[in-house]
């Protein structure tokens, strides 16, 4: 399986969803990071499972445990391997999926695959819970990054047909951000939030589950970070989001937005205030020829809805090749996009210092 990132900080994930753990191996960190393992938890705690009525009942504290690569909270050089055991796992809720695969989820594409050899319970390998491991390298690239002057930031951009405000691309604050960390449902207007709560449980008092779109946004970066065509910040960003269980779309600063609109509408102008050049308005996101332009970099993900819902369901039997129905057990989130935020955050941190260390604008703190 292919489950490394990076080429200059090149994480890999291990585990599966109901085996006796999860982790990630990190290489390339400098030694002398000092590594903040109280703020590290609370960022793992914002996507950990069972928080809230919204989420899956499974309850997992996701307290990581370093086997490598610090000594006394810092850094040494070697690679820093941190695995999370798997505490509340129920294998027999998914015994049946074993032989009949879930519509809209990697059960059947994975038993082609692994002829049948693949860990099915709790979706094994492909699994949202492998995002916890993947918040533990983003949540120590996040730390690094602040030090050096980039805070990094995501909310519930929509659910359903619910929308929140977006970010101010052109003007977008680290006091903006630090709202969103303070409200355990990351929205930019309350009132939007309150109505996607009622979208989200509407969805799971009928058995059926609901997607949304995550912004996200990196202020503080310099022009001139990335490469043009194939290491461009979109490449890098998009490569690693879309390791994101459950993200089916990307777009950057107007996206898709940009077709309906003329030259001359969609340009950003420049302009200088004497000490830097900066354009008025933010339609390429902070991106141009894969290349940051100085301003905020932003970036929407887009989240199918939870495939294991409990309305009953067509598939196959893989062994008799028969139609059949499917009625799915266990504990499932009616909703990701929520505990997906952090994730997202998490991916954009990892991409930037994969970045930024190329450019070796960053070393030991």
């Amino acid at each position: 399986m292919s489950s490394s990132y990076g080429k200059n900080i090149r994480i890999t994930i291990f585990g599966q969803s109901h085996s006796e753990g999860i982790g990630v191996c990190i290489e390339g960190l400098p030694a002398g990071i000092e590594i903040d393992i109280e703020e590290l938890q609370r960022f793992l705690d914002r996507r950990a499972p069972g928080k809230n009525a919204y989420s899956t009942k499974r309850r997992e504290p996701d307290m990581p445990e370093f086997l490598s690569g610090m000594a006394n909270g810092i850094t040494c050089g070697a690679p820093l391997t941190a695995v999370i055991r798997n505490t509340d796992i129920r294998s027999s809720d998914y015994s049946e999926l074993f032989d009949v695969p879930r519509p809209a989820h990697a059960d059947f594409t994975a038993h082609v695959k692994y002829g049948g050899a693949q860990d099915v319970r709790g979706g094994g390998h492909f699994s949202g819970r492998l995002t916890a491991p993947l918040c533990i390298a983003g949540g120590i690239c996040l730390q690094l990054l602040k030090r050096h002057g980039i805070e990094i930031a995501a909310h519930i951009s929509s659910i359903g047909n619910v929308s929140d405000a977006h970010f101010d691309m052109v003007n977008v604050t680290e006091e903006d951000f630090f709202a969103l960390r303070e409200n355990d449902f990351p929205v930019i207007d309350f009132a939007s939030g309150q109505k996607m709560k009622e979208v989200i449980e509407e969805a799971r008092a009928t058995g059926d589950s609901v997607g949304g779109v995550v912004e996200c946004a990196a202020i503080g970066l310099s022009a001139g970070l990335g490469d043009p065509m194939f290491d461009g910040m979109e490449n890098r960003i998009a490569g690693i989001v879309f390791g994101i269980p459950a993200v089916k779309g990307i777009e950057f600063g107007n996206g898709f937005g940009s077709a309906l609109l003329k030259g001359s509408e969609n340009n950003d102008a420049f302009y200088t205030d004497g000490s830097g050049i900066h354009t008025k308005t933010n339609n390429h996101g902070g991106i141009l020829g894969g290349i940051t332009s100085g301003m905020p970099l932003v970036f929407r993900a887009a989240f199918k809805p939870t495939p294991s819902i409990a309305t009953t369901q067509d598939s196959v039997s893989l062994s008799k090749m028969e139609n059949v129905k499917l009625s799915i057990k266990g504990r499932h989130d009616p909703c990701i996009v929520p505990r997906a935020v952090p994730c997202v955050e998490a991916a954009a941190a990892i991409a930037i210092c994969d970045a930024i260390f190329e450019n070796n604008k960053i070393r030991g703190v």
